[in-house]
This record gives C-alpha cells, structure tokens and sequence, in this order.
C-alpha cells in the first residue's frame, strides 16, 4: 500500500490472494528482490513471475538473476497504440487485490507508525479476503 514515503511490496498469486509481503520505506523495484528471494524460497515449485514496467531495470533484472537462476520473468507492459484505460493481461489481478484490500479502511490511509502494524493488518485483510472466497463457495 503506498503512503507517506511507505511503499508495501505484495506479492499474489493468479487469483488475486495475498502470498508474502514487505512493507519499508523503499521502492518497489528496490525491496522487489528480496521479496522475490523470499517468496520464490518459500515456495520453490513457482516458474514464471509476472511484473510491471517499474521492474523492468537493469538494477532490478541482475538481482533476480543473482537470486533466481530458474525463474522466468515477464514484464508485462502497457502497449504505446493504447489510449485511456486497457486491461493489461495479468497485471489486472493485482490492481483488483489492491482494490480489494483498500476496502478494509485501516489500510485505505497509511495510519500505522510501525511497519510491523501496517504489515499485520494487511495480512488480517487479506485473511478477510481467503476467508469471504471460501465460505462463498
């Protein structure tokens, strides 16, 4: 979630549910490598990573490289033709886990004075969500 110089780093899966997080004072593209390094730890059967334009640098790309030697990434970027609004492939899920999250109102504003806080109540929203998703079914 960003806010006031705090940047939260998620990471989801294909259905939009939260996997791991970080949430520090860094760019994404900057903590995006350990988050990466962590999450692709923890569950090492992961193949393909999909990310946006902003992790498109050489900075980002030669540190995923060092970490991750089997991980495929794709950069999903918006096409130059597209004017307004497109739904990009992929990229869609993410934006719409945001929205879903920024429905809870702790999270809507950066409230928290401890990252720690703000990273347990985005992970008590997203046990919010899971929750709502399997008693829908």
């Amino acid at each position: 979630m960003a806010g006031q110089g705090r940047q939260g780093d998620p990471e989801v899966d294909t259905q939009g549910l939260l996997m791991m997080a970080i949430v520090a004072d860094v760019q994404d593209r900057d903590g995006g490598v350990l988050l990466m390094a962590s999450l692709f730890g923890l569950y090492p059967f992961l193949l393909k990573l999909y990310a946006d334009g902003g992790y498109q640098g050489p900075q980002f790309q030669a540190g995923l490289r060092n970490v991750l030697t089997s991980v495929e990434v794709e950069i999903v970027k918006r096409s130059d033709q597209a004017k307004g609004f497109a739904v990009l492939p992929k990229r869609w899920i993410v934006e719409r886990t945001f929205a879903w999250l920024n429905r809870c109102r702790r999270l809507a504003k950066d409230w928290e004075n401890l990252t720690d806080r703000a990273l347990a109540f985005l992970h008590l929203a997203s046990i919010r969500l899971m929750v709502r998703k399997l008693c829908n079914r």
